[in-house]
């Protein structure tokens, strides 16, 4: 008996490193699929495993989050690619992608792509929107140039010893920031959305690569961001400012809309929180409100 991570599945197979080092070639346990248990690539597992071609997946650890594209557990960190050009920058979208990791518990990484499409005045306003997001506490990577040794070298120092995935909008650069990462996948631009697409795909191997001291899933992730089943109530200590401001609200429980005494509204008032985090949070509410009872209904 051993424990380890799944590096890789495929075809029903699971490859394993083991703790000690040795990667195993594994299947899951006959049982699992009646218990409804599917490993994922990223899962802590027990393997018993005579040799390193006939193991056998034990048990699975608690996960501590997981996607569903690509199907990955345990992730530490998102890198979000996110184009200032083509498709056209959208600090909505930006800001439900944002909400959508601190939902599910993993840090956002947000990497300004297609940087060099900019004039030089815009590049001082996405200097300023870069600098606005690290007051918030996220990492930005902004450079003219969009894959600039100094931009890489910026997440590969953020990716040691981390599980990553990257995730974005269709277009906005997800696989030739991959390509950059790990030249060695030669990922083709484009084509991974048309993959991504094709609804229950056939199989599909979903591998993580060792880079940069950490490892990255090789199948950049999902970028639509529809449904939040989160209730509107709660929205605010989802954006990290709201949540360090709310505790001045002259009224616990402030959703920062109508009430007096809202420490949220006066900071942005005075500039000190972005106007566009509080609109895209005053959208995202009415959404949340709006959808509220069918949300109810699918909790019965």
């Amino acid at each position: 008996m051993a424990e380890g991570q799944i590096r890789q599945s495929l075809s029903g197979f699971y490859d394993v490193m083991t703790d000690d080092g040795r990667l195993v070639r594994t299947r899951a346990r006959g049982n699992f699929r009646s218990r409804k248990i599917t490993p994922l690539v990223g899962d802590r597992v027990v393997i018993d495993a005579p040799n390193d071609q006939e193991g056998y997946i034990l048990e699975v650890k608690p996960r501590r989050n997981s996607l569903v594209r690509p199907p990955v557990a345990n992730v530490d960190q998102a890198i979000v690619a996110t184009a200032v050009r083509e498709p056209v920058f959208s600090t909505n979208l930006l800001d439900r992608q944002l909400l959508a990791l601190e939902i599910a518990g993993i840090e956002p990484v947000i990497y300004l792509t297609k940087t060099d499409l900019l004039k030089g005045s815009e590049q001082a306003e996405f200097a300023k929107l870069a600098e606005d997001y690290r007051k918030i506490g996220y990492e930005v990577i902004y450079t003219p140039e969009p894959f600039s040794k100094t931009a890489l070298g910026e997440l590969n120092g953020l990716m040691a010893d981390k599980v990553s995935v990257i995730m974005g909008q269709t277009g906005a650069g997800k696989s030739t920031l991959l390509n950059h990462i790990a030249p060695d996948l030669q990922l083709a631009t484009g084509e991974i959305s048309a993959a991504l697409n094709r609804g229950k795909h056939t199989t599909r191997r979903v591998q993580l690569l060792a880079v940069a001291g950490g490892l990255i899933a090789d199948t950049p992730g999902f970028s639509s961001y529809d449904v939040f089943s989160i209730d509107a109530r709660s929205l605010g200590k989802y954006f990290r400012e709201f949540r360090r401001a709310s505790v001045n609200c002259r009224f616990r429980g402030c959703v920062h809309v109508n009430e007096p005494g809202c420490a949220v509204k006066a900071m942005v008032n005075s500039g000190e929180i972005r106007q566009s985090r509080y609109d895209n949070y005053l959208l995202l509410y009415q959404a949340l409100k709006n959808q509220k009872p069918n949300y109810r209904k699918s909790k019965k």
